[in-house]
This record gives C-alpha cells, structure tokens and sequence, in this order.
C-alpha cells in the first residue's frame, strides 16, 4: 500500500506552471462557498467614470456595501442615545419644560437639533431610511446569487486534491465504478447534494448558513419596517378612573393622548370599561414593610357599542388585550370624598377629588376647585380653592410631619388651605388639575392673619371664617390610572427579533463545506481512493467529517495488500490523513 500526503518537493517549471493552475482552481472553488456579491475588481477597480452617473454608481456601491450598513447600525445605536437621556416632547411636556428652565444654555442647540423629539428628527430619519436602503441593497444580490448556487450544481473536483486543507488516501483493490457509487451512496445519506463527474464525485452541504445570514438581514429590515409602523400608526392615552365609574374609548374621555403622524381618531377600537373594584396588599411588618405585593383592578368590558359586558382582571404586567388595544395598570392612589357648603347651608359641590401620590407610602397632594355655585357675602359670584394633603396613615399630632406612615388606609388624614378668588379655570390656558393656583386667590385667614388650614379626619367638618361655609370630609375612594395602547408594529417587531436570532445562530454555527471523493487506477492497476474537503472557514468539523467519511469507505474499500516484498511498509492506519491550513 502506498499513501499520498501534502508535503511538496523540488518541481521543475511544468510542474509548478500546474501547481498554480490548481491553486487558482482551488481559489475559485473556495470563492464559491460565499453569496457575497463579488467585490469591485478588474475593470470595475479603477475610476468609476466621469460625471453624475459615475459618482452615482459610486455612491451606490458604498452605500450598499455591509461596511457601511454596519456603520449606519451603529449609528442608529448612537442616535437613540439623546431619547433616552433628554426627555421627548412626546413623551411628558411637563418634564421637557421643566427640563428647559433647568438647562437654558443649551436650549437653543437642544431645539436646532430637535433633541427634544429624536425619533422624529432629520438626522435620526436619514440614518434610519439610509439603512434601510443600505440593506435592501445588500440583501438582494445577495439573494439572487444564493438562489443561483441552489439551482447549481457543486462543481467539478479540482486536478490536485492533496493540495486542499482536508486530505486522505489509500490504495485498494475495489474497482473505482464500486467506490464512487458507495461515496455517492454516504454522502447522500448525511445530505450531502452529490454529483458524479468522471472519476470522482463532488458533494456539498451547509445552504442553511446562507440562508440563516440572509435571514438575518432581511429580520433587520423587518424590524425597521415594524419600528416605522409603530411610531406611524401608534396611539396612547391614559385615564385615572375611580371605582365606580366607567371609561369609553374616544379621544375625549382621555386625561393624556398622543399618537403617531398617520393615526386617525377613527382607528381607535370601540370599547369601554367600568372600575368595580381595585384590591392592594403590601407587606406589614419586617424591613420591607410597605413594599406593594399585589395590585388588582377588577373591571366590567363591554367591546362595541352594544357589547355584552364581560368580567375581567388587570394586574401590573399582565394588561387586558380588548380588540387590538392593551389596557395596562399603571398606578393607584386615594381620592377623599368632599362636600362643600355656602353660607346658606346649600351643598354646591360634593365629589371624590383625587389625589397625586408624592412617595411610596402614598402621602398625596391635590387640590379641590369650586367653581360654580358660591356668593360672598355681598352675593357677588367667586370661586373657591382648598390646597389639600392626604395622607393614609398619618402618625398623630407632635409625632411626625405630614408625611404617611403606611400606604394603607390605618389612619387617614386630610389637610386643607383655604382660598377665595378667581381660579382661572375658564382662562384658555392649560391647567395642573393637582394645583391650585394662587396667583388671583385671597387667603381665608385665622385669628392670627394667617392662612386659614385645619386637619380633618373622615367625618369631620371645616367651618370656614365669618361664616363664609363649611367644608367636609365624607369619606374614601380609590383610584387606579390605566394606559389604552395600540402598537400596530409589535407583533411585527417580534417576529424579525425571532428570525435575527434564527437566522445569525445559522449563520454561526453552520458550516458550509464541499467534499470530493476520485477513485481511479494507478500505475500498476491498483485503485487509489482521494478524499478531500473544503470549508468556507477554518473548522475541526471538517476534518472530522472527512475522517468519519474515509474510515465508512475503508470499510467498503479496504487498504490492499502490498504488491511485492520490496514494496514500502505499511503504516499503522489504514487510511492516512493530513489536515492543514488553506494554501495561498
């Protein structure tokens, strides 16, 4: 038995004028593995040409070049920084505003920049849409070469196949026909697309990583495609919704709306709800106590104008799905019951007004504006305004600030401050309903000249000075805020994360390879069986794969017996092979 290995001597010229010729085939053979799209050579490599069309032929093979798609992805990545950092006038005004006041310096660069409304902005827009046009250029060469090398057929094995990284050879005394159609046979059982091609037989495996690097571009575009749809198409609202009371979803009942450029008022879903019941536990005792454990609003459904109501649960996390819109729970708090009479004795105002926690505990501030009903003593028309702080568990008098200790209902305290004035509801310009504003209000004073305030537990009454009225503290009632959201890209979104992952696990972890087995006569007769085999990327799968494939043949084919005593010994193995790296 005799054995080929990689090791090469002293050629003369005709033979390295054939060593070449094979490494330029071996190099082609290798090029073939990608779907690259070939990069610029030969006459492309030199000036693109002169005039508006040249520059526009190079501006697009720049653009749609991966270098420069990589480049805008990071750029996006970096361009997403400012939303986070510097608040979104879509997002809360309130906190843009206040932002402003605090950073005045940089406002006028912040605006010119529109770092106050990134996703929206020109630079943010053209990043985004050169992106995509970068990958939609990317992708579809790309696409047209892959789906020409599965039509394909895996080309011819090349001249010199001891010169390719995975090797082996043995002789043997099985008749070549016999060898290539068992090869054939194995090859195809580990799916392999095999072609017989004279006296060898060329296979190939691993489309899949391909496809996956395909996938995985194409899920990026998808993503892109959701994120614009989800910022077009979107809306959201939130409402504060007492128990017993009710919401229906049209653009008027919302305390806050915003929504995309392309929503219309026409696209929100018909439905409607009731608060019946909200339940809150939280821890009592240990170094956790007033820690939330559970928060749970139950709600009556109705989908449609004439809809059959339907029993439901919202909790933090887990939002009710009403025909395409996700209603979230965000927050709670307590709305204390008021009642407030004139000087009469008439009830003119009488209503859960609610309050805007300040801490965990649930210490709360508010304010209650009567706007309608109230004469002075004079029986002139004015407005009245109590400044209020609630608290659910107050700690007593002489033992604490105003602050709760508990945001449980243990011992609840309602705080007032009143005034008398004009409240500048009616005035055209926005309003904090949690505020009351001063600025065109009288103090109703004590007997010291001092703003008139009192502390009132549930039950209990204010009289106000002079006889002006009473103001009462009836009783509690809860409150819950909800978030209505319609986000048309989500699933979409969802569903390109899914197949990026897919697809870059297959572009990984798969590996695409050929493998050549020649099986023909030598000199004296004898069969000599070559495999070779060629990855993409260097790999230990490969060689292994040709090993477990050349010890399946030996068993079919085995080593033949030395011709005469004075042939070479032979090796231990029966199957000699030799694994190194790719030659140039």
């Amino acid at each position: 038995m005799s054995t080929t290995d990689n090791t090469t001597g002293t050629a003369d010229a005709a033979d390295r004028e054939a060593t070449g010729t094979d490494a330029a085939a071996d190099r082609e053979a290798a090029a073939q593995l990608s779907t690259a799209p070939v990069e610029d050579g030969g006459q492309d490599s030199g000036p693109v040409g002169i005039g508006v069309i040249g520059w526009a032929r190079w501006f697009w093979r720049q653009l749609t070049s991966m270098r420069v798609a990589l480049i805008l992805l990071l750029l996006l990545s970096l361009g997403s920084i400012p939303g986070s950092l510097i608040p979104q006038t879509q997002v809360d005004p309130m906190k843009v505003a206040q932002w402003k006041q605090d950073h005045d310096f940089w406002v006028p660069a912040a605006e010119k920049l529109q770092l106050f409304d990134v996703y929206t902005s020109f630079w943010f827009s053209a990043i985004y849409l050169l992106l995509f046009i970068s990958l939609i250029g990317c992708i579809v060469p790309r696409t047209w070469q892959f789906v020409g090398q599965l039509r394909g057929r895996p080309p011819v094995a090349p001249k010199r196949l001891n010169r390719l990284p995975a090797y082996a050879t043995w002789r043997t005394g099985t008749a070549p026909d016999e060898v290539l159609a068992h090869a054939k046979a194995v090859l195809g059982g580990r799916r392999f697309r095999t072609e017989a091609d004279g006296d060898a037989v060329a296979a190939e495996k691993g489309y899949l990583r391909e496809a996956g690097n395909l996938l995985f571009h194409i899920a990026l575009i998808v993503m892109l495609v959701a994120f614009a749809a989800g910022q077009l198409f979107k809306s959201e609202g939130g409402k504060l919704v007492l128990r017993g009371k009710g919401f229906s979803n049209t653009l008027t009942q919302y305390d806050d709306f915003k929504s995309g450029s392309l929503f219309e008022v026409d696209d929100l879903p018909k439905f409607s709800f009731s608060l019946d019941r909200f339940d809150a536990t939280f821890e009592k005792t240990g170094p956790q106590k007033g820690t939330p454990r559970d928060f749970k609003a139950y709600v009556t459904v109705r989908e449609g104008a004439d809809g059959t109501p339907r029993k439901a649960e919202i909790e933090v996390n887990e939002p009710l799905d009403v025909d395409g819109s996700k209603i979230y729970l965000l927050g709670h708090g307590y709305a204390p019951i008021v009642s407030v009479t004139d000087r009469n004795g008439k009830v003119i105002f009488k209503d859960a007004v609610p309050m805007l926690p300040q801490d965990s505990n649930l210490t709360s501030s508010g304010a209650v504006k009567v706007t309608d009903g109230y004469r002075d003593k004079d029986g002139k028309k004015t407005q009245l305004g109590f400044a209020a702080w609630f608290v659910p568990t107050y700690a007593g008098e002489g033992k604490g600030t105003m602050f709760s200790q508990f945001p449980a209902l243990d011992f609840p305290v309602l705080a007032l401050s009143a005034y008398h004035g004009y409240l500048g509801v009616d005035s055209g310009l926005p309003q904090n309903v949690y505020q009351l504003d001063t600025r065109k209000m009288q103090k109703f004073t004590d007997a010291k000249g001092e703003l008139f305030k009192q502390k009132l537990l549930p039950g209990e009454t204010m009289t106000l000075p002079d006889g002006a009225g009473s103001v009462k503290f009836e009783g509690i009632e809860r409150w819950a805020t909800f978030q209505v959201s319609q986000q048309p890209g989500n699933g979409l979104a969802l569903a390109g994360a899914v197949a990026a992952v897919l697809g870059l696990a297959g572009s990984l972890f798969i590996q695409r390879r050929r493998i050549w087995v020649r099986a023909a006569p030598g000199p004296d007769g004898v069969t000599v069986v070559e495999l070779a085999g060629l990855g993409r990327s260097e790999s230990a799968r490969l060689p292994e794969e040709l090993a477990e494939l050349a010890a399946t043949l030996h068993d079919r084919a085995p080593t033949a017996p030395p011709a005469s005593a004075a042939s070479p010994a032979p090796s231990e193995d029966p199957v000699e092979e030799t694994v190194e790296g790719e030659r140039g």
